[in-house]
């Protein structure tokens, strides 16, 4: 979150330096400048648009306060005018609504300030909106789900207030809500798990705060909390994964701080993490990709600061970042879809800055590529021979709809839809180089099946299975027919399989596995014989058992049990013919993984995981090298992660990667002819699912691996 600049009178302290051993420097980070403003600002605020343009607004500089805005273009590194508002102002709020423009309200103004006005990026205006019901300077404004904008606090006439108020966009009129327990300066307000707004610290005017209190737009009320570690104000606060808020520095009775703390919406409880290596105040904290956070500038026991520091939540450490080439306090800092950070302005401690500068991580495999039309979750993915990929279905706001990513264009088109709705489905690509999708729920589970042909982009129904399935496994056998196993079906856990002839359409009974599974894995090996493996049995039984099942024969076979029952685990075909089991659930998270020798039928232990996780990916690279990425490491299935970790099946041990850029679980992750993964979808616990997507290179890419199997999309996910 971006700084809001102390209000009023600055009291100038000098402080004994405190030398803190600082950790390693992030590898490969930079600062670099970019465009300058054309007006030299602090105090003001810095907004993401729709466009990925950024929106500065008002501040003060050595004349005065600022009635100017001005837009930056993350393509050019150029500013613009962004025109004038009707009064100059600082200490205010500005905040994104629904419709794409920005509301700024309050602040020092000529006068107190009340008056709120809106920024139409479209017409790069301004235009005034109703004023608030009071004046307030150093109030916090937040953007509810339901559209509407949270002002609470500030400092009015030399009162703290503890009143807050409802913008509605629609009517453009505020309205009163009910007032928090404690009257607020300089605190901080985030969104968190729900919809609800986390108040924490700040000062009443006279003590620092140590305070929380969360506001329920659902019964307009306000419900005190436990409070923070240290009374804060004048901290910093971001966003981490899974509605937790990490809050770093700030002031307090003891002076200035460098502990930091998060706050966990989801247990509602908070979080002791290490500390920063400087004391700061004033500074910003900005989230550059999942669960890493930038922490740069401010002031400390020695001055104005130019120095910043990295947290990793995965590892619930600091590392050092380089330096910025300007000490700056009250500077905004702002996160852009490059990964980048950009940080603006600012007060030196002489003068106010016009400066700009980028902040950009260091060398990442992982890169963002384009969106997704929308957001989904236990969809499909189906590389197809073109090399295109054809995501399908899943929980989302149109899970009857599919998309091609273009890997030559880095870009998502639509293309058919399929004609039954579906989360959760299986999908393989069938010799003739169309798609057969089939199963999958929607408010009851489905028999239907569906063929899309890449050559119109439409989808046809075909045969439909003698019983209703999700959860099921899908694999493509040498034949050229398709193997559907178990699943949950209308009367519960099945045990049945059932085989599908794309020559005719029609669906044939493959028997019967010895035991009843969903969320299991099905694994074609080389022998042509197909292995499945765990699952659950709908009793919080999640056998050990696996079985093989023979198309020479037409029959089943039991094979040689894991050491470990598993459910939502994974199961690889590496190239030696083994068969790689990560993670699953067990009645708890496993980071266990074994071995399958298909040539002795048995099961054998190899290194675990370092972060235990069900409902994640795993992909073979051309390197031989297994990489297992995001998933969920705690019941909560909404407690997704962004860590990522490499097997290699020469020592049997695994190493930490480089994390992805977005934490999620219940992803698609599909290997591309260049040998790069791509990573799509997910839920990262909130809705509506991601509907970003993102590519991994290897870090020394080898020619990719021929699939000799698809992984099917129900293989290993938690129904929803």
């Amino acid at each position: 979150m971006s700084r809001r600049g102390r209000w009023g009178l600055a009291v100038w302290l000098v402080f004994v330096l405190f030398a803190v051993q600082g950790a390693q420097a992030q590898p490969g980070a930079t600062w670099t400048p970019t465009g300058s403003m054309s007006t030299a600002r602090y105090g003001h605020t810095a907004t993401v648009l729709p466009s990925g343009q950024v929106l500065v607004v008002g501040g003060q500089d050595s004349s005065g306060l600022l009635d100017s805005a001005e837009l930056y273009d993350p393509a050019t590194g150029l500013w613009s005018s962004a025109g004038t508002m009707s009064t100059g102002r600082i200490h205010h709020t500005a905040t994104l609504l629904p419709s794409g423009q920005v509301l700024v309200a309050g602040g020092l103004t000529n006068s107190w300030g009340s008056t709120a006005e809106l920024y139409d990026p479209w017409t790069n205006s301004w235009s005034l909106t109703s004023d608030m019901l009071t004046n307030r300077v150093g109030h916090t404004s937040t953007a509810l789900p339901t559209g509407q904008v949270l002002v609470a606090g500030g400092w009015n006439n030399n009162t703290a207030l503890d009143s807050a108020e409802l913008y509605e966009p629609w009517s453009g009129t505020w309205t009163a809500t009910s007032s928090m327990t404690a009257g607020r300066i300089s605190h901080e307000a985030m969104l968190v798990y729900g919809g609800q707004v986390l108040v924490t610290g700040g000062t009443d005017g006279l003590n620092y705060l140590a305070s929380a209190e969360i506001y329920e737009p659902w019964s307009g009320s306000w419900r005190p909390i436990s409070g923070m570690a240290s009374e804060r104000a004048y901290d910093a606060s971001a966003t981490l994964p899974s509605g937790r808020v990490l809050y770093t520095g700030g002031n307090s009775s003891n002076w200035l701080l460098a502990s930091a703390e998060v706050y966990d919406s989801y247990q509602g409880s908070w979080v002791p993490v290490t500390s920063m290596a400087t004391h700061r105040e004033d500074h910003t904290a900005t989230e550059m990709r999942s669960g890493i956070v930038l922490v740069a500038g401010g002031i400390g026991f020695n001055g104005y600061l130019d120095s910043a520091e990295v947290f990793d939540w995965w590892t619930g450490t600091w590392s050092s970042a380089p330096n910025m080439s300007t000490a700056r306090r009250f500077h905004t800092a702002t996160p852009l879809p490059s990964g980048q950070v950009l940080v603006v302005g600012g007060y030196d401690g002489s003068t106010a800055l016009a400066s700009a500068e980028l902040y950009s991580p260091g060398p990442s495999p992982w890169a963002p590529t384009g969106s997704l039309g929308t957001g989904r979750v236990n969809h499909s993915a189906t590389l197809l021979a073109s090399g295109k990929v054809l995501v399908a279905g899943g929980v989302g706001n149109a899970n009857s709809t599919a998309e091609l990513y273009d890997p030559a264009t880095g870009t998502w088109s639509s293309t058919g839809s399929l004609g039954t709705g579906r989360s959760d489905p299986g999908a393989t690509l069938l010799s003739s180089g169309k798609v057969l999708v089939v199963g999958g729920w929607s408010h009851g589970n489905f028999a239907s099946a569906e063929v899309y042909n890449p050559g119109t982009g439409t989808w046809t129904y075909t045969g439909s299975m003698s019983t209703a399935r999700r959860s099921h496994t899908v694999t493509l056998l040498p034949s050229g027919k398709v193997l559907v196993t178990g699943g949950y079906g209308n009367s519960g856990v099945l045990a049945t399989a059932e085989l599908y002839e794309p020559a005719t359409g029609t669906w044939s009974s493959a028997g019967s596995m010895s035991t009843v599974r969903y969320l299991h894995t099905a694994t074609l090996l080389p022998s042509g014989k197909v292995l499945i493996t765990g699952g659950a049995t709908g009793s919080f039984a999640y056998p050990a058992t696996a079985e093989l099942y023979d198309p020479a024969t037409g029959t089943w076979t039991t094979t040689g049990s894991l050491n470990r029952g598993r459910h939502s685990h994974t199961a690889t075909l590496l190239s030696s013919g083994q068969v790689l089991v990560t993670g699953g659930w067990s009645n708890e998270v496993l980071a266990t993984a074994e071995l399958y020798d298909p040539a002795t039928g048995t099961w054998s232990s190899t290194g675990s995981l370092g972060t235990g996780r069900f409902i994640h990916t795993a992909t073979l690279l051309g390197s031989g090298q297994v990489l297992v990425a995001g998933g969920a490491y705690s019941p909560n299935m909404n407690d997704t992660i962004a860590t990522v970790e490499l097997y290699d099946p020469a020592t049997g041990t695994w190493s930490p990667a480089s994390h992805m850029l977005n934490h999620r679980g219940s992803h698609s992750a599909t290997l591309l002819p260049s040998g790069q993964v791509l990573v799509a979808g997910g839920d990262n616990g909130s809705w509506p699912p991601l509907n970003v997507a993102e590519l991994y290179t290897p870090p020394q890419s080898s020619s990719p691996v021929k699939q000799r199997f698809v992984v099917p999309s129900g293989s290993g996910r938690i129904s929803r």
